[in-house]
Parts: structure tokens; C-alpha cells; sequence
């Protein structure tokens, strides 16, 4: 008995120790990234010195006990200091994402300042334009989903496009706001590296630039919703809460929890019946499908034959610069009415 009490003991704290092992080396691995991923000055070598320096010290250190206290003292410092990084609009930032956008509304009258048309040559070769457009909240009537596809079926961009009865639309893409010479990086999406931003624009801009210009050209997809006029409003005003609170109160950009999908479902709950979270929207490929088993999306058609039907690459290359871009990539195309 006293041996099997032994064991039993014995495996207690082999378990312990080895959950205290995984849980102090995900911090450690966690605090490390956090620091590489900053601009701290040297930031790589302070990174490296950091988890060299946790495990020199659980290696050499005789007492275990203290050596834990001590390192659970220097990652709450690490964490508050994190916590405190803040978030700028007060960069130099990437000519795309220069410019903020902000709505004012007065009554049903709603102007978007700071919509953006770019006029692409390239996909790095443009003419930087932006204009102020003001709309009829009245006139509000649809909500499109988008898709943009450019490596395998897992992965794509995700925004939204919004259609008034006068023929136009606003697109509104959410992306991390870089700065000049910074490129993305899914790693360091996870620690404070990008602002979040709203990309207002043209349809012929945010649609055109993925479907013309960009080398491979990403494939994309326009699903029409199938969703009351009342919840295209209420949708359509909590992006433009958002986007004037973005204007004053910047915040980051995560690649888990912030990112395109999770900002279009957590808009989509400013609505009742608002869908559940689901492993589609962290996988944003599938998203489409999820939104068309919640019978969002014109469900007539199955769904393999509604995403065939709902690529508009060829369209929007033959309509090109077209002041009727919108309605020629739209036309002909499931569930539009």
C-alpha cells in the first residue's frame, strides 16, 4: 500500500513539474516574442538574451521554488509593460493607408470622407486619390460578402461591400495599417506590430486591385446577403461606430482575435440572431460556406455551384475603369436583386 501511495505521489509531481515545465516555457516563449516583436531598441538580441537568461537560470539555479517566483515576478513585468504599448495613428505609414476615414451623419444623410480610389498601373505604381461621397440612408438596400483568394481554399481576405438604390456601393476591407518599408507577418500580427484599419473605397479600388493588378491575381468572390434591409442598416452603422472610433482611438491590429473574419461576425451581432462562432471563421476561406449554411447567402444553388457562379475576376478585368463597375461585376450573378 505504502508503495502504490509512493507512486502515486511520485506521479503527482513528475505531472506537476511537467505542467509548471510547459506553462513557464510558453510564457517564456510568449514574453520573447512580445520583446523581438517590439521597438525596443535592440529588440532580437534582448529577445534571445531573455529566453537564454529563463533557462540558465531553471537550469543552474539550486532552489526551483525561487527561481519560479523570480521568473513569474519578470514576466508580470514584461506583461504590464506590453499591456501599456499604445496604439498611434501617428506613423509614417504606407501611402495605401496614409489617410484616415471618417463618416458624419446628419439626419438620413450620410457623407463618407476619405473614400478611397486609387488609380493602379501596378499593384506598387499608383496614383494615391481619395473623395468624399455623401449617401441617403434610405437608399441603403444591400450587403455583400467578398472573398479574396490567393493561396489554396483555407485562406482568404474577407470584407464587405455596401449598395445603395442609386447604383453605388461602398466596399470597407478591415487590414492592419503598415508603415513605410514594413511588411506583413501572420507572427507578428499577434503582438501589437500593426494598427487596425478601415479601408473605405471604391469598389473599382478594392475589388480591381486584387482582380487586375496584384502578381498571382487572388481570386474573388461576391456573394450577395440574403438579410432584411433593416439588418444591412444596422450593420452598416456599427461599421461606420467603428470606423469614426478608429479615428480617435486607435487600436491593433491581432491575427487571431482582430482580424477581417472576426470583424465582420462581430459587427454581424449588432443584429439578433447573430451566427456562432466557428472554427470557418478562423480558417476565412471557408467563411462563405458557414454564412451559407446559416442561410445567409442565396441558398437556391448549392453552395459548390453558387461559389463557381460568384467569381467575378473576369468581369471586373473587362470592366476595368468603367464608371459601372459595380453593376457590370454584379450582373448576372446568384441572388442579386
Amino acid at each position: 500500500m505504502r508503495s502504490r501511495n509512493g507512486l502515486v505521489r511520485r506521479a503527482a509531481r513528475i505531472a506537476t513539474a511537467g505542467i509548471c515545465g510547459l506553462a513557464v516555457a510558453g510564457m517564456t516563449a510568449w514574453a520573447a516574442l512580445a520583446i523581438r516583436y517590439s521597438d525596443l531598441p535592440s529588440a532580437r538580441l534582448l529577445a534571445m538574451l531573455f529566453a537564454a537568461g529563463t533557462l540558465l537560470a531553471f537550469a543552474l539555479l539550486p532552489r526551483r521554488g525561487r527561481t519560479l517566483v523570480g521568473f513569474l515576478a519578470v514576466f508580470a513585468v514584461v506583461l504590464a509593460w506590453w499591456l501599456r504599448i499604445p496604439a498611434s495613428n501617428d506613423r509614417d505609414w504606407q501611402p495605401e493607408v496614409a489617410v484616415l476615414p471618417s463618416v458624419t451623419i446628419d439626419g438620413e444623410r450620410v457623407t463618407i470622407h476619405n473614400i478611397r480610389n486609387f488609380d493602379y498601373r501596378t499593384e506598387t505604381d499608383f496614383t494615391p486619390r481619395w473623395y468624399d461621397a455623401t449617401f441617403d440612408l434610405a437608399q441603403l438596400e444591400s450587403a455583400d460578402l467578398l472573398a479574396s483568394y490567393w493561396m489554396g481554399d483555407a485562406i482568404a481576405h474577407i470584407f464587405v461591400s455596401f449598395g445603395f438604390a442609386d447604383g453605388r456601393h461602398v466596399a470597407i476591407s478591415v487590414e492592419t495599417r503598415k508603415e513605410r518599408g514594413e511588411s506583413y507577418s501572420t507572427l507578428a500580427g499577434f503582438f501589437k506590430q500593426y494598427e487596425l484599419y478601415y479601408v473605405v473605397a471604391d469598389e473599382r479600388d478594392l475589388i480591381r486591385v486584387r482582380t487586375n493588378y496584384r502578381q498571382p491575381r487572388e481570386d474573388v468572390y461576391l456573394y450577395r446577403a440574403q438579410i432584411p434591409r433593416e439588418n444591412v442598416l444596422r450593420l452598416f452603422l456599427d461599421y461606420v461606430r467603428r470606423i469614426n472610433e478608429l479615428k480617435d482611438h486607435p487600436a491593433f491590429y491581432n491575427t487571431l482575435t482582430t482580424n477581417c473574419t472576426t470583424a465582420v461576425l462581430v459587427h454581424t451581432r449588432v443584429n439578433p440572431g447573430s451566427p456562432p462562432f466557428s472554427w470557418k471563421v478562423l480558417l476565412s476561406g471557408y467563411t462563405p460556406q458557414y454564412a451559407y449554411e446559416l442561410g445567409r447567402l442565396d441558398t437556391s444553388l448549392p453552395f459548390e455551384k453558387l461559389r463557381r457562379r460568384s467569381r467575378v475576376n473576369d468581369r471586373a478585368q473587362a470592366a476595368d475603369q468603367d464608371p459601372e463597375f459595380s453593376q457590370r461585376i454584379r450582373d448576372g450573378l446568384p441572388g442579386m436583386r
